[in-house]
């Protein structure tokens, strides 16, 4: 139990990353905050997490015996962040642990130039001015208790470059760059931020996840075969677990990586060293 009596945030927790993530941390004993948007966006042009998925979730992560509070927040909303961050203080005294999570996938599937303005905000709205603003609202929390953690889910994309794809890959790797920033301000203040970069990861059906699929659909890829087509361009040929990259957070979260901070952790299957 790694993480007994600590308190995690998790957010995009409705499914995907954000509930393995969230389960695995339940499971070394931390109490849970499951945070979602819980509903589509318009602009996204594929079905996000629901209230109803959400609430699975939570039932996963009480199944390990821990306590589960479950919020609904658009990470754009500044004041309702706010509001999350303060309603986890007010309900468990403190909080040790933030997984980053949070993001969308699309709209993608355009060369840079016939990128249009509103898709571009709404992704680096999204995925990293929504990382921040949960960064920001965490920080102080953890500073005034001199202890926290916070791990920030960008991507391979945020190593390297892929062909239209340029607002996500500009938002993964601005979310590299918020990761290194963070954590030389806040080390001496005993706060650690890091990275996790997956790489292709299954949609594997118990977190019901959609971000791989939603890939294929931007790229034009055969939906029946789009998970093959990922796994071939792995040097291990298969594609990373949720499970992989959850235990990578979890790791972070613990105390086990107390001296580790404003390091990027890939869970790649080697793909970003080719």
């Amino acid at each position: 139990m790694r993480l007994d009596q600590k308190v995690a945030l998790v957010t995009g927790a409705a499914r995907g990353l954000g509930r393995a993530c969230a389960v695995a941390l339940a499971a070394e004993g931390a109490d849970v905050v499951l945070a979602d948007v819980a509903g589509d966006v318009p602009g996204v042009p594929y079905p996000l997490g629901t209230a109803s998925q959400l609430e699975h979730t939570a039932r996963l992560c009480r199944e390990h015996g821990v306590s589960v509070l479950v919020q609904q927040v658009d990470v754009r909303d500044r004041v309702r962040v706010d509001e999350v961050v303060a309603a986890a203080v007010e309900r468990f005294g403190h909080l040790d642990v933030l997984i980053n999570n949070a993001g969308i996938a699309a709209p993608s599937g355009r060369p840079v130039h016939e990128v249009t303005e509103a898709d571009w905000s709404l992704m680096l709205d999204i995925n990293l001015n929504g990382a921040w603003r949960m960064l920001s609202a965490v920080a102080p929390v953890m500073v005034a208790q001199r202890a926290g953690s916070i791990v920030n889910i960008s991507s391979t994309a945020g190593l390297v470059g892929y062909r239209n794809f340029a607002g996500y890959v500009t938002a993964k790797h601005g979310l590299i760059g918020l990761t290194k920033a963070a954590a030389l301000d806040l080390a001496p203040l005993k706060v650690r931020v890091n990275a996790v970069c997956p790489g292709s990861v299954r949609d594997s059906d118990w977190v019901e996840g959609r971000m791989l699929a939603a890939i294929a659909d931007s790229l034009g890829i055969d939906a029946a075969e789009h998970e093959q087509i990922f796994a071939a361009e792995q040097p291990t040929n298969a594609l990373v677990e949720p499970e992989d990259v959850a235990a990578t957070t979890v790791w972070l979260a613990s105390d086990e990586s107390r001296q580790v901070t404003g390091s990027v952790v890939t869970v790649d299957g080697g793909f970003s060293t080719r």
